[in-house]
């Protein structure tokens, strides 16, 4: 499971914030990730090409309504560039995809879980209102996917010690709430 995006450019984190609610409230076996995977780019390429099944948050412009979520499934996840990006990153995930379709390990099976950003302008902002309300319908997408996918996929216990999957107080709790964060 891969949450991608830029956490400095307000919507532009959605799949980052996805993976780390995901992260925060499920429990999986070992042999599944969890990654944020960032701004990373092609350095992702070894991840995917590690994996034979693969989920993606991300925020993708599918020119709908801000706060869309649309998921996207095996084949008809793009792997080619075309005029327009799927991906807002500088590297397309497209172009991931397809660095590891050449390398022949693209995955068995895709699920690209999508919200339409509102802002992607606001530089140090939040997630809008929008957007973040969306989180825990991807996070259920998440799970059922899983589920379906024969993966055990936990509550994780009320009280818990979640390990944390964001560094440096950018989890979405610290990151959002503290006067630092840049404007």
């Amino acid at each position: 499971m891969l949450g991608i995006g830029n956490i400095l450019w307000a919507d532009e984190g959605f799949g980052v914030r996805a993976v780390e609610a995901f992260h925060k409230a499920y429990e999986v076996p070992a042999n599944v990730t969890v990654l944020d995977g960032g701004t990373q780019g092609l350095y992702l390429v070894q991840f995917i090409n590690e994996h034979d099944r693969l989920i993606v948050f991300d925020a993708i412009d599918y020119g709908l309504v801000p706060g869309t979520m649309k998921v996207v499934e095996d084949d008809e996840v793009p792997k080619f560039t075309g005029a327009k990006k799927v991906s807002l990153h500088q590297t397309g995930f497209q172009e991931v995809l397809s660095a590891a379709d050449l390398m022949g390990q693209y995955p068995e099976r895709l699920t690209l879980i999508g919200c339409q950003p509102l802002d992607l302008e606001n530089w140090g902002g939040p997630l809008t209102a929008p957007v973040k309300t969306v989180i825990p319908a991807a996070v259920d997408t998440a799970v059922r996917t899983l589920r379906d996918w024969g993966v055990a996929v936990a509550v994780r216990p009320e009280g818990a010690v979640v390990p944390p999957l964001l560094e440096n107080d950018i989890d979405v709790e610290n990151y959002e709430c503290r006067a630092y964060r840049p404007r």
